[in-house]
């Protein structure tokens, strides 16, 4: 991990793919993700760590199915956070597209530990390290 600033803009315009997210730091167990989002992602949940949404752009929808108040819609504009409770099940979908900020323990599959199929424009990962040329232009 670089020790230099990152710039957010530069480090989402250095790769295309959806939901893939990218690591560009660390704080101290956890990883900071963004990512390129667009269309749905899928039901999962993560039965050991809350799940931190920061959309950076666009607007984010996330579906929860909670054991207590059954299923609603959160709905996330730029500049809103979010944080979706251990355990609980959630869809993320941007129809319109987004770039989001995620902060989760290093090594959290983005599929949860608890999922349905996972589609083919889905990537199942613990997240790819960043990989921008000069930080610093």
């Amino acid at each position: 991990m670089t020790q230099e600033p990152i710039s957010l803009d530069k480090a989402l315009a250095s790769f295309t793919e959806q939901w893939s997210p990218r690591i560009v730091t660390r704080v101290n167990d956890y990883d900071v993700r963004i990512a390129k989002v667009e269309g749905e992602h899928l039901w999962h949940a993560h039965e050991h760590t809350d799940e931190f949404f920061l959309v950076i752009d666009g607007e984010l929808t996330i579906a929860l199915r909670e054991p207590e108040a059954g299923e609603r819609m959160v709905t996330l504009p730029k500049g809103s956070v979010f944080t979706v409770p251990r355990g609980v099940e959630h869809k993320p979908t941007a129809p319109s597209g987004a770039s989001i900020l995620l902060f989760e323990p290093t090594g959290t599959l983005t599929v949860g530990d608890r999922h349905e199929e996972v589609p083919d424009h889905v990537d199942a990962t613990t997240g790819h390290d960043l990989a921008v040329e000069d930080p610093e232009a």
